[in-house]
């Protein structure tokens, strides 16, 4: 480090402080009772401001530049803006020590002898604080949050934005050691705010924004008048009773001096960014210095090791980029590497290091020597055991252990030297001199070799690898290369500065100069491109290039030497440049130039840096070649051209090597069909066939479909021809090709048909099937487009196809929501399995969406369908037991829609007695596992509240408490908890009204019956109206044994006339019931009818005793009493007899329910129409 003077000037008073503006282009001076601002890059004093009556001492500038302070003795603080005029003015109780801006709110703190107050530009009024000790110096932290205020007594005190004290520290020196200047270190990289103290302790000291200190006090020996940090904080300026102002590393390591001067040193400061110093002396003499940080460096091959915040050193790794710093805490001074070794220049000492292990991506160094003594050197160089010191003319080698073993003087001042390798103990020196003398010195050996004599001084020499050549660059800037043996100059370039031999190619050097690159290989011409610095290096592709303080490693294509060689057909040389590193484009252009060379060797190592399979497996076949005997280069060289596209050159060597075979085979594979025919042979037929096909192969890829088609169909690759057609739509010429084949080429047929189908041309396709008789693939035709009409025609003439027919027939059905043809043509095709699926499926449907009265009706046609499968002796018993299963969730689906109609819907289409009836039905008919969707709670919620309305109290009782039992749904809780307390203070008894009568043996049962649905004396089944479910007067009776259905028909049909009796019968049948009116005139008696006294005669007992009639009683049955329900096989038909005459009863011919008139109420599931919703 050096400083240089930039100018300076002198005032006629002391000058006690100085600030710059942030931009840094004035300077505010405070001498005697006004301020001086300077121009910075000149020193013109701009203009004396005047407005303090006493001496000014101090003055700062806002962070923002817009105004600055100042503070006198006469007690006054005066704010200035930019433009140098005064805008405010208050005062303090004693004289102003020390101002200070806020760097971020722009507050400013200004500190008399006894208080100190906080400004800012949004306050009316100074906000004061009392000190208990004069206050001599004071700074904000980085982030404005804090302020430190040194004190006369030693006591430092940090304080808040409100004044108010948050750290105290107390130093030992105590009034001793008044705090004379302080500062907070401006780096934004420390982790903590750093405050530098200077006291007339003389001594400096750091502390942490909590008051505890960093390191030990380290002592100066002189009284410290002021202290300021660099503008990145990493160094800082002392100045005091010294007369001079000192550099410091931030860690208060002494750098050496800037300035000295002829009196004290009162202030000092740091232009804003920048390497600028201004200084201010007792004696009013102000200096503005510019400090200038030498580059103390050292490199060897990959290795760079440069000094950092002058006093650590930073080895870094060019090719890896790894970094170690090593912290010396002092001054370093030089810096020398190599191989493992690293040495350092102390102030007093030097010190080598060593790596800890041979690796050569190693970077952690350890202390290996130290040579305690002080140096004075030009240079210092460093090797296996020994140090060199460079002294103008004289080199000294010393051992480690700082030992002087032999000495060289020079006739010449020394310009340049440098490590060139050797044996440990032996290492040579290439040394260059002023007086263009160029020395190898070996350090075990007192005697210099003088390599050669030139007549102009050495800048810098560079020795090549195998020794033989020397590389120098003169005062002139030339460059100039020698033969080391002969001492021939080679050749010479201008505009270099440094120079560097490639460490892996002999013959490549690079030097730089003038803002460019330039690389030289063998005698070729150079090749330049631009960049800025010195190299200081050259290893392979890499370039080693310093440029001002910091070296990089360059990648630098080795296009152009290599290209060099190339345009010589040097291929092996050109290679070897490659392998420095080129671009893949290069290796390509190297393996193509080596193929054409006929070069396999190099092509063949070319081709692997870039991959390409394709050409290392021609090369691996001409070698295979050339090992079986081949010699024909011609044809190697064919092959090559074919390769590389040059296909005319390609066939002339086919055609000259006596191949012409292999030029017809290029040109076909090309599509080259023009220059492919004149190499045809004797117009052999397969050549020509071959020759057509692949021309329509190629017409075909070329989006020219019509003109390969007709070359198939020549050729007679009628297969390719259809696929190009049914590709393109064309379906008038599928027709005519189809047409036009035999019917014995099955496969472009079918093609053809396929296309045609695709095409939706199902009729042409047909055709094509018709012809190749293909049956099979007819009806799927038809099948696939749902031709269902020509599909069960031909199913008719073929019963072999019906199963292909109708299943896809019911499955197209059921996708289209048609599921109940589905359902039939499934059962048609013998599919009762889908049949059955497919009723199972919407049943569970409806009862998920609780559409019971559809879920009925599919319970009903499953019963149905059960009892048609039934049929079947093998499943008889399983489906007749599925039929009564299905058949009594029918009734009870049936019946459960009602109830929750009743429960879901604002409205009731039924009367309470119908709903009286239904919930009693449905209590005794419910098995033990309640079927899906079905809802215990709201059949006994209905049950409940129709019971109360009726007058049945006592079963409404009964429903409530059973109810207390079961999970209630919210909506319902309240309406059931009301009914069950109003329902106490009703009677616990029914309405007799209510009770239902046995009308086989005329006995009241109760409302809620044990046995279920049957008669509690007699155990007859009740037989219930489908629409109101009242227990109808109805009586089942069964045929004696050998009583055939078609002879009980009969007798009852004969219809005996009844004497004595004027009763009128009327009977109506249509289409969809059967009705039975019985009207009386007049009251009479008959004679006594032989069923009712079997009726008499059979009751009682407690197991259900069935009445049995013989052909005599059905003889004197009226069929106008009889409804027989007509149930197909396997099962008997049904007969009942009714017992009150004057009323009418009604049969669903469908599904055999009875009920009331037809006008009373809905009919019951088998009713229902076909297109019931799903």
């Amino acid at each position: 480090m050096r400083a240089v003077l930039t100018w300076r000037d002198k005032a006629e008073h002391c000058i006690n402080d100085i600030a710059f503006k942030p931009d840094g282009t004035q300077l505010i001076l405070a001498a005697g009772n006004r301020l001086l601002v300077y121009d910075t890059s000149d020193g013109t004093l701009l203009q004396p401001l005047k407005g303090h009556k006493d001496t000014v001492y101090c003055v700062a500038y806002a962070k923002d530049g817009k105004r600055f302070a100042s503070g006198s003795a006469d007690k006054s603080v005066i704010i200035w803006t930019s433009k140098l005029e005064g805008i405010l003015k208050y005062t303090h109780n004693d004289a102003i020590q020390c101002v200070s801006y806020n760097p971020i709110t722009h507050q400013l703190a200004s500190c008399s002898s006894s208080d100190f107050g906080l400004w800012s530009p949004e306050q009316k009024s100074v906000s004061k604080h009392k000190s208990s000790s004069k206050i001599i110096c004071c700074s904000w932290t980085n982030d404005g949050q804090y302020l430190a205020l040194g004190m006369f007594n030693g006591i430092i005190s940090i304080r808040n934005k409100n004044g108010e004290e948050k750290v105290k520290i107390e130093r030992p020196g105590g009034s001793l050691s008044p705090i004379w200047s302080i500062c907070w270190n401006p780096s934004r990289e420390e982790r903590n705010d750093i405050l530098a103290v200077a006291d007339w302790g003389q001594k400096i000291s750091f502390y942490q924004l909590s008051g505890k200190q960093i390191g030990k006090d380290r002592a100066l020996n002189f009284d410290p008048c002021c202290i300021s940090y660099f503008t990145k904080g990493e160094y800082i300026l002392l100045g005091g009773s010294d007369k001079q102002v000192s550099l410091f590393t931030k860690d208060g390591v002494r750098l050496g001096t800037v300035g000295e001067q002829n009196s004290w040193v009162w202030t000092c400061q740091v232009k804003p960014d920048s390497n600028y110093v201004v200084v201010g002396c007792q004696d009013g003499t102000i200096s503005f210095y510019q400090l200038i940080f030498s580059t103390v460096h050292g490199l060897y091959k990959d290795r760079y090791a440069y000094r950092d915040s002058m006093t650590d050193v930073i080895v870094q790794h060019l090719i890896t980029e790894q970094k170690v710093r090593i912290k010396c805490k002092e001054l370093v001074k030089k810096i020398a590497i190599y191989r493992n070794r690293l040495a350092i220049q102390l102030p007093e000492k030097i010190l080598i290091y060593e790596l800890y292990s041979e690796d050569s991506s190693d970077m952690h160094y350890r202390v290996k020597e130290k040579i305690i003594k002080k140096f004075e050197c030009n240079l210092l160089v460093v090797c296996a055991n020994h140090i060199i010191l460079c002294q103008e003319k004289r080199l000294q080698c010393l051992s480690f252990s700082g030992v002087k073993e032999r000495e060289w003087q020079m006739e010449s001042l020394i310009r340049y030297i440098k490590v060139i390798g050797g044996p440990p103990g032996r290492e040579g020196l290439l040394v260059g001199l002023k007086n263009g003398q160029i020395l190898k010195i070996f350090v075990d050996n007192l005697f210099a070799i003088i390599l050669l004599k030139q007549a102009t001084a050495v800048r810098c020499l560079d020795m090549s690898a195998s020794r033989k050549k020397l590389a120098v660059v003169d005062e002139n800037d030339t460059c100039l290369v020698y033969d080391i043996d002969t001492k021939e100059l080679l050749f010479q370039e201008p505009n270099a500065n440094s120079v560097a031999w490639n460490t892996q190619c002999e013959d490549m050097l690079c030097f730089s100069g003038g803002g460019y690159l330039n690389i030289k290989a063998s005698t070729f011409p150079v090749h330049r491109q631009k960049l800025q610095g010195f190299v200081v290096g050259y290893n392979g592709s890499k370039i080693f290039c310093l440029h001002v303080f910091s070296i990089s490693a360059v990648e630098v294509p080795q296009s152009a030497p290599m290209y060099q060689y190339l345009d010589r057909k040097l291929f092996k040389e050109a290679y070897q440049i490659a392998c420095l590193g080129v671009t893949d484009t290069d290796w390509r252009e190297l393996a193509m130039e080596a193929l054409e060379g006929l070069d396999f060797e190099t092509a063949k190592k070319a081709f692997i840096r870039v991959q390409d399979l394709r050409y290392l497996e021609l090369i691996s076949s001409i070698e295979e070649r050339k090992k079986r005997g081949e010699t024909n280069n011609d044809l190697f060289l064919a092959d090559v051209f074919s390769y590389q596209g040059k296909f005319h050159e390609a066939a002339k060597l086919y055609k000259r090597s006596g191949h012409e075979n292999l030029a017809l085979e290029m040109y076909t594979d090309l599509c080259m069909f023009e220059y492919a025919k004149d190499f045809l042979g004797s117009g052999d037929p397969k050549e020509t066939k071959m020759l057509i096909t692949k021309q329509a192969d190629w017409a075909r890829n070329i989006k020219e479909p019509k003109a390969a088609v007709e070359m198939y169909i020549s050729a007679g690759e009628h297969v390719k021809a259809i696929e190009i057609c049914g590709d393109h739509g064309w379906v008038d010429m599928l027709i005519d090709i189809a047409r036009k084949l035999d019917k014995a080429e099955r496969e472009p047929l079918l093609l053809c048909a396929t296309y045609l189908k695709k095409l939706d041309s199902p009729g042409y396709a047909a055709e094509t099937y018709l012809k190749m008789g293909d049956l099979k693939s007819l009806v799927q035709l038809h099948v696939e487009t749902q031709r269902w009409d020509e599909a069960f025609a031909l199913g008719e003439k073929h019963p072999e196809f019906k199963d292909d027919i109708y299943v896809p027939y019911a499955q197209w059905l059921a996708e289209n929501d048609r599921f109940e043809e589905a359902q039939k043509a499934f059962h048609k095709a013998g599919r009762q399995r889908e049949a059955v699926q497919v009723l199972e499926q919407l049943t569970n449907n409806a009862v998920a969406e609780s559409r019971f009265n559809d879920a009925a009706y599919y319970y009903w046609m499953l019963s149905m369908q059960c009892l048609d499968i039934a049929q079947d002796r093998a499943q008889k018993d399983m489906m007749l037991g599925k039929f009564h299963h299905f058949q009594r969730l029918a009734e009870l689906y049936h019946g459960y829609h009602a109830i929750h109609r009743h429960t879901e819907d604002p409205f009731s289409v039924h009367r309470p007695e119908t709903l009286f009836n239904i919930s009693r039905f449905l209590l005794h008919s419910l098995p033990k596992d309640t079927p899906l969707g079905i809802s215990k709670v709201k059949i006994l919620f209905t049950l409940a509240k129709q019971s109360k309305a009726l007058g049945a109290y006592r079963l409404a009782r009964h429903a409530y408490d059973k109810l207390r039992g079961l999970y209630i749904p919210a909506r319902f809780q309240k309406s059931i908890e009301l009914g069950t307390l109003t329902i106490r203070a009703k009677p616990f008894h029914d309405s007799e009204e209510l009770v239902p009568l046995c009308y086989r043996c005329s006995t009241n049962n109760p409302l809620l019956n044990n046995l279920g649905n049957v008669c509690i004396n007699c155990r007859q089944p009740f037989i219930f109206s489908a629409s109101s479910y009242d227990v109808l007067h109805l009586v089942e009776f069964y045929l004696e044994e050998g009583i055939t259905d078609e002879e009980a028909i009969s007798l009852i049909d004969l219809e005996v006339p009844r004497p004595k009796q004027d009763n009128r019968q009327q009977e109506i049948a249509n289409s969809s019931s059967q009705i039975l009116r019985l009207v009386e005139t007049k009251d009479s008696m008959g004679d006594e009818d032989p069923f009712t006294a079997k009726l008499s005669f059979e009751q009682g007992g407690s197991e259900f005793v069935p009445v049995v009639v013989s052909r005599l009683v059905l003889r004197s049955m009226s069929r106008r009493d009889v409804l027989v329900k007509r149930w197909p096989p396997p099962l008997r038909w049904q007969y009942f007899r009714s017992l009150l005459p004057d009323a009418s009863i009604t049969m669903c011919p469908s599904c055999f329910q009875v009920g009331g008139p037809p006008s009373s109420s809905p009919w019951a599931y088998g009713c229902l129409p076909s297109d019931v919703p799903l």
